[in-house]
């Protein structure tokens, strides 16, 4: 297969310029890839008026050309990129979040990934494993690092799937992402990116059919977020738990800590074979994926607890909490920040219990 590569150049700093993958111009042979290259690219940049053409126009390659994320077959048809274990910045472009996709009759992927270019570099490495069409994109909650490769999937024909409450709560953060992460991981590595609609709302427990494969997406009560949904691959047994559960990096609060706490108090049942989450190493058990964060949370909650019957205002209550939840820092890469972050959610959550 041949595909589409269109060199494109912000408009506000024409001297940072890069490669766009368009799966729109996907084909089975050069002649054909290159025949709708103009018109295909002509169209995407009228959707992206902030691109400018670059010097190096169009061009089309084959598939083992394209660069790729690095993926790990976790289990019979179910592949998996493992996130840098950090907060954004430009030496990880932005790659934190786990992601990946699962074969049956079609494809369905899981996350997106931060960026366009991620997307189209997990776009690539579905395409070097398999020319089965992708049919879903199955997105975990509405952080950016999950959700911002989405419009890449959505060109290649996905439907796009989310919880019913991410698209009001991407819609109020939206315009502060568009500032804020190519600040973080870089213009260059941002160029392109823009927020896909959901297609495919979920409302409550339903299966989605790759044919032969079944996948059973569950949303979830407020935790992480509000709009956290769950994804079990009913073949292998392996569960997509998004930012429900973290490994490594520290766990970032969006939600409720009350609800994120009962849902690590329930398991699964049955107990899925291995447990993915959103962040850190695949596990089998269910204890060894969650009992670090349950630790943290249970920590924090605790603390949060002592800072509001002590008095304190949020301001003397934040460095309070993150000072108390020191003992509990082991084994998790940006701490100190994100526990702050946590502190004040956590004190705005309890001082009203």
């Amino acid at each position: 297969m041949f595909h589409l590569i269109l060199s494109a150049c912000l408009a506000a700093q024409p001297g940072v310029c890069e490669g766009r993958l368009l799966p729109a111009g996907d084909a089975p042979a050069r002649e054909a890839c290159e025949a709708g290259a103009a018109a295909i690219a002509r169209d995407w940049l009228a959707r992206h008026p902030d691109l400018t053409p670059g010097e190096g126009g169009t061009r089309c390659v084959e598939t083992a050309e394209l660069p790729a994320l690095s993926m790990q077959e976790i289990a019979a048809g179910v592949h998996l990129h493992q996130g840098a274990m950090d907060q954004l910045s430009p030496q990880n472009r932005g790659r934190i979040a786990n992601s990946g996709f699962i074969v049956g009759d079609t494809v369905a992927v899981i996350d997106s990934g931060g960026s366009r270019a991620e997307g189209e570099a997990l776009y690539a490495a579905i395409r070097q494993a398999t020319d089965l069409p992708v049919s879903h994109l199955i997105l975990t909650h509405m952080h950016p690092d999950h959700i911002l490769g989405a419009e890449v999937f959505a060109e290649a024909g996905a439907t796009v799937v989310a919880d019913a409450r991410l698209p009001q709560a991407v819609a109020l953060r939206a315009e502060a992402w568009m500032i804020s992460v190519p600040r973080q991981i870089g213009a260059g590595n941002f160029a392109g990116t823009r927020i896909a609609a959901v297609d495919h709302p979920v409302t409550a427990p339903e299966t989605i059919s790759l044919g032969g494969r079944d996948l059973r997406l569950v949303p979830v009560p407020p935790a992480h977020t509000d709009s956290d949904l769950t994804v079990l691959d009913q073949d292998s047994g392996t569960l997509f738990a998004g930012d429900l559960v973290f490994l490594g990096l520290t766990p970032s609060l969006d939600g409720s800590l009350a609800g994120w706490l009962g849902w690590l108090d329930t398991p699964p049942d049955p107990a899925p074979a291995r447990i993915v989450p959103g962040h850190g190493p695949v596990t089998e058990l269910w204890e060894d994926a969650t009992a670090p964060e349950r630790q943290y949370l249970t920590a924090l909650r605790d603390a949060a607890r002592q800072a509001i019957a002590r008095g304190l205002a949020l301001s003397a209550a934040i460095p309070a909490i993150v000072q108390a939840m020191r003992p509990f820092s082991e084994g998790w890469a940006d701490f100190q920040a994100v526990t702050a972050r946590n502190a004040a959610t956590a004190f705005a959550e309890l001082e009203w219990e």
